[in-house]
């Protein structure tokens, strides 16, 4: 008697919203063969607060302690990209002393979004072996953060249109400096007991690839594109703050798998680091931020609608006026591009305020990558991917 085939139906499962390795509340419906992946619809929204509209109805002064709330891993970079959106529309100059504070800062959340990312990869890979190291480096960081704006994770309330908020305290720039001595060899500890382990590899190679091509149709940005082959970088690119005066390299990988994308992440710490300190020996003296600019009142009070919070918003938070016109301004964060479309309508507040997230766009691509693969590979390559709820809903 001959061995007779037994057929199934494809079966539908919801892994989320609730769920330990969804990395915020996000929810996928996946439709499985066996324990094959056929497809799956990815599930958002849960996390949806409304934060280009309430950007629209706040001065950006009112506006920047909000910026946390999009990417709690980067709000420094949150913090960036909405002071430079009125910067560049105002064309408002920034010392470079603030430049230079910026740059800093900037590199520091991107280790700490690296860090913050690396503990949780390794733990849905199906090992827990980076992530409290990952959390005791990542809060010595957190120290510089709460010395130099006095709030750690989010909140930091620290850039400003024209600069930053208060200058450096002293005795920064040593514990920074200390720091980047201190941080190398973790890493070099981090590569040795991850990037040459068997069961590292096997569950990280060959899974999830993008191809470089696709990367490149789909909008894909950050060391997820870099990992699939395509060397982009907006510090490189667009030459914000200071970055082209420092000596420093993009790390790109192309392979364009889950293995890929981090060895792209690791070797960024590295030059992140190298970036800090360049930028630690080179801090240029002067103001930290640009007085013309902060002497620029919101206008007369009879500019201002009194029936509404506005006239108090004037009162206790004394901003600038954002021109008329249009622009996009982009940095890059952790997760990739982040971007602001802002249309200034010679008032205090945004006319439009359009926030376009790295991880929300990488996220697109999750029902391609995880097709024909298993359902155990399924959180490796959305863990690969690097996102953040409350980035991707706003």
């Amino acid at each position: 008697m001959g061995w007779i085939e037994t057929k199934t139906e494809p079966m539908v499962i919801n892994i989320g919203p609730h769920h330990p390795a969804m990395h915020g509340c996000f929810r996928i419906i996946v439709t499985l063969d066996g324990e094959d992946v056929i497809d799956c619809e990815p599930v958002i929204g849960y996390l949806h607060r409304g934060m280009e509209k309430i950007a629209e109805n706040r001065t950006t002064t009112m506006f920047i302690p909000y910026t946390s709330r999009w990417d709690y891993y980067g709000g420094m970079f949150n913090e960036a990209v909405t002071v430079n959106a009125v910067e560049k529309l105002a064309q408002i100059e920034v010392p470079k002393r603030a430049r230079y504070i910026r740059m800093i800062l900037l590199e520091l959340t991107r280790i700490v979004n690296h860090l913050l990312w690396l503990g949780p990869f390794v733990g849905d890979v199906g090992t827990q072996a980076l992530f409290f190291p990952t959390m005791r480096d990542r809060e010595l960081i957190l120290d510089l953060f709460e010395a130099v704006s006095g709030y750690r994770m989010i909140n930091h309330n620290y850039f400003r249109v024209g600069g930053v908020a208060a200058d450096l305290p002293y005795g920064w720039v040593d514990k920074c400096a200390d720091f980047c001595e201190y941080m190398p060899p973790k890493l070099d500890e981090y590569d040795r007991l991850m990037s040459d382990n068997p069961i590292f590899r096997r569950r990280t190679e060959g899974v999830g690839v993008l191809d470089r091509e696709t990367a490149i149709n789909w909008g894909v940005t950050g060391p997820m594109l870099r990992a699939s082959g395509v060397k982009w970088d907006l510090r490189k690119v667009d030459h914000y703050e200071c970055y082209d005066e420092l000596d420093w390299n993009i790390q790109w990988e192309t392979a364009g798998d889950c293995y890929a994308r981090y060895l792209v992440r690791i070797r960024e710490m590295r030059e992140s680091i190298k970036i800090i300190q360049q930028t630690l020996k080179a801090l240029p003296g002067g103001t930290y931020e640009n007085l013309e600019a902060k002497r620029m009142a919101a206008g007369p009070k009879s500019e201002w609608n009194s029936t509404d919070y506005q006239f108090i918003a004037k009162k206790i938070a004394p901003t600038f006026k954002i021109p008329k016109g249009e622009h996009y301004v982009r940095v890059e964060s952790g997760r990739g591009e982040l971007g602001i479309f802002i249309i200034g309508d010679d008032n205090v507040f945004p006319w439009r305020w359009k926030i376009r997230p790295g991880d929300y766009n990488n996220l697109q691509l999750l029902p391609q990558l995880v097709q024909g693969t298993k359902v155990a590979d399924i959180f490796v390559i959305l863990a690969s991917i690097d996102l953040v709820m409350g980035s991707v809903d706003r």
